[in-house]
């Protein structure tokens, strides 16, 4: 056992928009996939026996940074030359000279850590973020990519998804199996503040739709609308968003509030809106169930968790039945005791303390195999 001890396991993040989550001070555009991989290596780093690095962008920050017990290594700007990020991120790699290499958000990245994971025999595991990757979407959207994307998990050690359907369905488009691990977050505390808002939290991403919270709050003048939105990489639609926002009066439009500040406004929140077309497992419905806020969708309910644990209504895609569903929320505060379902059912299946046990075992075990094959 002692010996064992020794063998400690290194595990590195590939999350280059991690960054804004790892120092606040950074006002960077993150989502989902970064503020899922942020809470498993801060989680994973409170035991001695791991070593976490993460790979992130270069923001202007030292080339090497400590940050509590985590390693932060720089990589590219996103506005140098691929080729130049391919060669960055294949730099960092070597630095974090980790025995797991771990991945999330279908991208060039996948392949490039495949690679490298392969030359220098290291464990590779991928984490997917949408149903797209699984669904068979994004290789239709994106035929070369997509097929160096699908070759780069078929052969890693160990595919995670995010929930029963996208594992399904990753093995019937592509036969890649999976093993399902939720989304974990820390659980703050339950609040006992005042709710008096309809929340948005997201960015601008073209399938978030949130153009649709707006035709929402317009319907509902009497209710008071907050939303808060990034804006996504590469979208050009942002300003006229913003326009439009501001021109209803019972909306309050947010560009940016730090991630450790947000939890303020779901804690405030009646009921949170999905307006989304599709996601993984959105974040903010955990957020949004950890602050006993109830969950609205327009058309995600992954595994039919929001029936199922009656902690929210989805609409199936209908625009009719998102207004008629917030007005059967609001009324005679059916919000309480759904939000209170809802805070139930992410201590039992989101709690990031057990979670990570999960992936300890699995990590322990992958990187023992790899050395002993070196």
């Amino acid at each position: 056992m002692q010996n064992k001890k020794k063998q400690f396991v290194s595990v590195c993040l590939v999350c280059p928009k991690a960054y804004a989550l790892l120092n606040p001070a950074c006002r960077a555009t993150f989502g989902g996939a970064e503020v899922d991989l942020f809470f498993l290596g801060t989680e994973l780093s409170k035991d001695p026996f791991f070593a976490v690095s993460f790979i992130t962008a270069d923001y202007g920050q030292p080339p090497i940074e400590e940050i509590g017990s985590l390693q932060v290594i720089k990589s590219f700007r996103f506005n140098n030359n691929p080729w130049y990020c391919a060669w960055k991120i294949w730099k960092a790699c070597r630095k974090a000279n980790a025995d797991i290499y771990m991945i999330k958000t279908a991208s060039f990245g996948v392949p490039l850590t495949y690679y490298f994971c392969k030359f220098f025999s290291r464990v590779f595991i991928y984490r997917t973020a949408h149903s797209d990757e699984c669904n068979g979407t994004y290789v239709q959207k994106h035929p070369v990519a997509g097929r160096y994307f699908i070759n780069a998990i078929h052969n890693a050690d160990v595919v995670f998804t995010q929930n029963i359907s996208d594992k399904n369905n990753l093995y019937n488009t592509s036969a890649i199996p999976s093993q399902v691990i939720p989304n974990g977050h820390q659980i703050p505390p339950a609040s006992n503040a005042v709710r008096d808002i309809i929340l948005w939290s997201g960015r601008t991403a073209d399938f978030k739709h949130p153009e649709r919270f707006l035709e929402l709050a317009r319907h509902f003048p009497e209710e008071q609308f907050v939303m808060i939105c990034q804006k996504a990489t590469e979208d050009h639609n942002y300003e006229t968003l913003k326009q439009e926002a501001s021109l209803i009066h019972n909306l309050t439009f947010h560009e940016y509030v730090s991630f450790s500040e947000i939890s303020h406004y779901f804690a405030r929140t009646k009921v949170f809106i999905n307006t989304s077309d599709s996601e993984g497992f959105a974040n903010t419905f955990i957020q949004a169930g950890a602050a006993g806020a109830a969950i609205l969708s327009f058309a995600v309910n992954p595994d039919e968790f929001l029936t199922r644990y009656n902690c929210g209504l989805c609409c199936r895609g209908d625009m009719d039945k998102l207004k008629a569903g917030l007005a059967f929320l609001l009324d005679d505060q059916r919000y309480i005791e759904i939000g209170k379902n809802g805070r139930k059912y992410v201590e039992e299946k989101h709690d990031i303390s057990t979670i990570v046990e999960q992936y300890k075992a699995i990590f322990v075990r992958l990187a023992e195999q790899k050395r002993r094959k070196r």
